[in-house]
This record gives structure tokens, sequence and C-alpha cells, in this order.
């Protein structure tokens, strides 16, 4: 098997341990140098990450209350309140105990999370508070459950609820029909007959970040149908015509993708469940082949400009591009089997 270090053009990783990002140096030294979690490197790297750099500007903005922007706005303020700054801070790696991040975590799932299904909603219900039903949608709720169980909410009773709204609606449909009924009725969008490339991703995701030890056998049955459906679609292509990319954004790597998505984000999902498929070669061939000189990856697809805080420059080195760009292709590279 190849080792995954003989394809890089250069050793990008004494870059991405600079202290100027320290979430960053925080993943390459966990992620890819496999550092334990209580050794000294990363114990620092960590009390970093709240402390300098990106996250303590981002806390620094939120309201008392616990939320970006106003309380309503948690989602429509597109890329300022509060669902995108909870995702941002997952992203970053914030700590989760810290009482700030928990008040906004709180002001979540008071305000976004349906109180009957678990899913996550882009409006609180007016009338009996919680999330409204009709806007509950799967993006939002894999990004949701993601990012809670980051910030260490994943023995939670609401966020294990909103792991079984993924397990119980989410479709992984290709064409085949859709189903009738709450929520498919709702959304064309999300649960048409084919369905949303990006939530079907949001919610693999989501899954993937549980610990295998913790995934009961609906998530794990979740988990293979929603791997199949991407493998089937050879990450980024129209499966029913693999001539064809479905998007051509996909093949622009950006961070972060919000609600969006791109070939990087998900050939990382199936590396980190594990998967080597021979369905995946060309989106790893595709990632191989963006490094530059140096090893490193750019920034090609960024909302900097509607965030609180910019981050990175778009057409720059990313370290975050680099940094995820070697964790897939260790991952797939270091796989040993195909999962079945």
């Amino acid at each position: 098997m190849k080792d995954w270090k003989s394809i890089l053009k250069e050793d990008s990783t004494k870059w991405l341990l600079e202290e100027d990002n320290p979430s960053v140096r925080y993943f390459t030294l966990t992620e890819i140098f496999d550092k334990p979690q209580n050794g000294p490197e990363v114990k620092l790297a960590k009390i970093a990450i709240m402390n300098k750099g990106l996250v303590p500007k981002i806390i620094d903005k939120m309201n008392g209350g616990g939320y970006w922007e106003t309380p309503p706005s948690f989602y429509t303020a597109k890329y300022k309140g509060t669902v995108w700054q909870l995702i941002i801070l997952a992203e970053l790696c914030a700590d989760g105990t810290d009482c700030r991040v928990k008040k906004a975590c709180e002001f979540l799932l008071e305000n976004s999370q349906h109180d009957e299904s678990h899913g996550f909603s882009i409006a609180k219900a007016k009338k009996t508070g919680g999330g409204r039903q009709s806007g509950v949608i799967p993006c939002l709720t894999g990004n949701m459950v993601w990012s809670l169980i980051r910030l260490g909410y994943l023995d939670d009773p609401r966020v294990q609820a909103g792991i079984s709204w993924i397990t119980t609606f989410q479709r992984f449909d290709d064409g085949e029909g859709a189903l009738k009924g709450w929520p498919y009725d709702k959304y064309e969008m999300c649960f048409g007959k084919h369905s949303c490339h990006m939530g079907a991703a949001k919610a693999v995701k989501a899954l993937a970040e549980i610990p295998p030890e913790k995934r009961d056998t609906k998530t794990e049955a979740t988990i293979k149908v929603g791997a199949e459906y991407f493998l089937k679609h050879q990450i980024y292509k129209k499966s029913h015509n693999l001539a064809k990319v479905s998007k051509p954004g996909w093949l622009r790597f950006g961070f972060p993708l919000m609600y969006q998505d791109d070939a990087l984000e998900v050939l990382g999902i199936l590396t980190n469940l594990g998967y080597k498929d021979e369905r995946m070669q060309e989106a790893v061939d595709l990632v191989v082949s963006k490094q530059d000189a140096e090893g490193r990856w750019k920034l090609e697809n960024t909302y900097n400009g509607r965030f609180q805080t910019n981050i990175e420059r778009k057409g720059e080195p990313s370290k975050w591009i680099t940094l995820n760009a070697l964790k897939a292709l260790k991952g797939y590279y270091g796989n040993k089997r195909n999962l079945p």
C-alpha cells in the first residue's frame, strides 16, 4: 500500500504547527502525529484555542444571552447568527465546558430544536417555544448534532434525541422517489426524488462523530446506507452518469462550509469512518492534484465578509484546507480494508 506521505510534494506540517492558529496546531498534533490528549504539547495547544486566534474573537461578539445578532435570527442571519457561530466554534475545537460556549449551546437547544421530533429548525415556534416544526431541515439538524457532539453534548438526552431524528428521518434517495408525509412533503429541495447531497453529508458527518463504541444498531445502519450513497456518487458525481460532476462548486475546497459541501469534506467523512473503496479514488486524486509545490492547499471557496470575523484569505495557502487534505489522505492510505 502506498505511504500517504510519499504523494506529498513537500512536508507542510511544520507550517501547520505554527502557533498563530492554535486549532490547526492542536489537530495536527492529535490527528496527523497521533499525539495523546494528555501530552504537554496537546494540552498547551488546547488551552491556546480559547486564548488566542479566532475563538476568543468570536466569543467576544456574543450577546450575554448566548446568541449572536438577534435571538430570532439564529439561522437567518447568514453567516453571523448563532447557528453559524456554533458550527465555527465546533470546527475550531472550542472548549465546550466554557460557560459562554455552553450558553450558546443551550440557546440553540431551547430555540431551534423541535420539541416533538427533536430535529433542528430554522425558526422558533412562537406559541409553543422550541423549534418550529415546519422549519426542521436535515442539513441544520446534522450540523447542530455534529456541533453539539464536538462541544461535549453527546450524552445529553436532547442530542441523543437529535441523533434519533437523523436515524429515523434522514433519507439517501438517489432518484428512486421520496417518501410522503412530514418532514418529506415540506421541502422538495431537501427530500425530493433525489435527497439533498449537503443534508446527507451533514447527517453522516454527525453520526461519524459518535465514537464507535457508543453507536447503536440504527446509527451503524444509517452510516452504512449514507456511506454507500456517497460511494455510489464517487463522492461528487452524478450517480446515473459518472462522467459528470454534480456541482462544479464541490471541486473548490472551502472552510468552514456551513450548510454547503465539497469533495474534500465528504472524502474526510468517509475516511474518518474507515472507508477505503475504489470509488473514492478519483476524489483522492483530485485532492492530491490541488497541492502546490510546498505541499499546501489553497482556500478556494469562502464566506469571508459575511462571518463575524474572516477566516484565512481566498486564493492563498490555507492551513485548514491543508490540514483536512492531509487527514483525508492519511486516512485513505492508512485504512487497511473495505468496509461492508
